[in-house]
């Protein structure tokens, strides 16, 4: 048997993949986030995110824009989230929306000081390229079927405490 990492959700290679389909996208972006926060593959911040995806674009695998009342009326940032999205269109890059920065900024905890540092937040695969993440694999099957729908940043709700 191959053996995970501690990413996996410790799921036996019988478990049928519409029993992975059914778990809600917001609790594997939990799940993702976590597990990428413990193996220290989370980006967080707007222009930390612009720097890795102009100095390294391969190393991202996942990222999560999070849109709050500020994103609203801050025009820059409404600019940066696009040229954000289209770099991971152009890259092929799972992008997601959250609406609740807050709930973000809980979930990867210290690594978002301010919260307004939790605007982008990316998650980049490992070094060695050896992995699994079952929740993150969800995440961009999740995407896949998005784009299939002309959904091309879906709209995740993060589940609550």
């Amino acid at each position: 048997t191959k053996e995970h990492k501690h990413c996996s959700l410790g799921l036996s290679d019988h478990t049928s993949a519409t029993t992975l389909t059914m778990q809600s996208p917001g609790k594997s972006l939990k799940e993702a986030l976590l597990c990428a926060q413990s193996e220290d593959r989370l980006t967080v911040g707007v222009y930390e995110s612009a720097k890795i995806m102009t100095d390294d674009p391969d190393s991202v695998s996942f990222c999560v824009l999070a849109m709050d009342e500020e994103f609203e009326c801050d025009i820059a940032l409404q600019i940066h989230f696009t040229l954000i999205q289209s770099f991971c269109f152009d890259n092929d890059i799972s992008i997601v929306r959250v609406s609740d920065m807050q709930r973000l900024a809980e979930i990867v905890g210290d690594k978002a000081e301010q919260l307004e540092d939790a605007h982008c937040i990316l998650i980049t695969n490992p070094a060695d390229g050896s992995w699994e993440d079952p929740a993150l694999e969800k995440l961009h099957l999740f995407c896949e079927e998005s784009r299939r729908l002309n959904d091309w940043v879906p709209e995740i709700s993060l589940p609550e405490r």
